[in-house]
């Protein structure tokens, strides 16, 4: 299975739409994950369209249209793997263990918010994700998106791309 995994998008805030780039990988994908942030629901609308699948959640910049229509926790089990995707874990330090509490049934946690990409692992063995952002990259030094794949119940190829 292969996942395009995407955040903080902000889209037509901070871009008119996706860079191509994106769009042709969300094509790929057999899963597309969105952490929120996603500001109108116009990009909702259009990755429902093009995607084989969507899993999404809303952020702290979607409104009351996008609350209506995606959860504030999202959770599938994936070939085995147990996956939730929320917008915000909170500060960076001591994320592993706020989550591996919070979180304590899942293998792969995806999140947003923060626009910086993280690969971390909790001594619970729960691994954090965050694409950053492929159209606001912040204080980073370009935008970016990840892609993964899961197959026999692990998740593996996990990739930053740059935009």
């Amino acid at each position: 299975m292969r996942l395009v995994i995407l955040a903080d998008t902000h889209v037509p805030k901070r871009a008119r739409a996706l860079p191509e780039q994106v769009w042709r990988a969300v094509d790929e994908a057999d899963l597309v994950i969105h952490a929120g942030d996603w500001v109108e629901a116009t990009l909702l609308d259009e990755l429902e369209e093009r995607s084989a699948r969507l899993l999404g959640v809303y952020g702290n910049n979607d409104g009351p249209d996008l609350r209506a229509r995606l959860p504030e926790i999202a959770r599938a089990e994936l070939d085995g793997v147990r996956l939730a995707v929320v917008h915000e874990t909170g500060a960076a330090k001591g994320r592993e263990q706020r989550c591996a509490a919070a979180f304590p049934d899942t293998d792969v946690l995806v999140f947003g918010h923060s626009h910086i990409p993280w690969d971390t692992v909790a001594d619970n063995g729960l691994r954090l994700l965050n694409p950053g952002s492929p159209t606001d990259r912040r204080r980073q030094p370009e935008c970016t998106y990840l892609t993964a794949r899961i197959s026999h119940g692990k998740l593996t190829d996990v990739r930053l791309h740059g935009v």
